[in-house]
């Protein structure tokens, strides 16, 4: 059975980022409409879900590929402050980070040391904050 499943899926594109979003989309949508009471919108699910799996079982690499990578160019922005988002929470417990008053570069800063002055590494401007 397994080698069976392994010779089907051999040259399909499989999942991808927008496979996945498509996925935990539908899934919303399912929920949504279960509690509204709306057709529309468990139709619109299935439509979605139908063209997911499209997508998985297409042997088109090119254009599936085409298809992700715009996505991709379109989530950029918003996955990348997510990202930053992310990594200054993480240092959030033992940096401060500031930002330069002249040219707004971030500049992270180890937590108490007191009153220090920072000096800008990208325009050398000097400030003084606490640490």
């Amino acid at each position: 059975m397994r080698e069976r499943l392994m010779r089907f899926m051999a040259g399909r594109y499989g999942p991808d980022q927008l496979s996945k979003f498509l996925n935990v989309l539908v899934m919303v949508l399912l929920i949504v409409s279960m509690f509204t009471r709306l057709g529309i919108l468990y139709w619109f699910a299935l439509a979605l879900l139908i063209y997911c799996y499209f997508r998985i079982f297409s042997r088109n690499h090119q254009r599936r590929y085409a298809e992700n990578a715009r996505y991709l160019k379109i989530t950029a922005k918003f996955r990348n402050s997510f990202q930053a988002w992310r990594r200054d929470a993480k240092t959030r417990k033992t940096h401060h980070i500031y930002r330069c008053p002249s040219c707004r570069q971030k500049i992270r800063v180890p937590k108490g040391k007191g009153k220090i002055a920072i000096r800008c590494p990208k325009c050398s401007i000097e400030f003084i904050k606490k640490s």
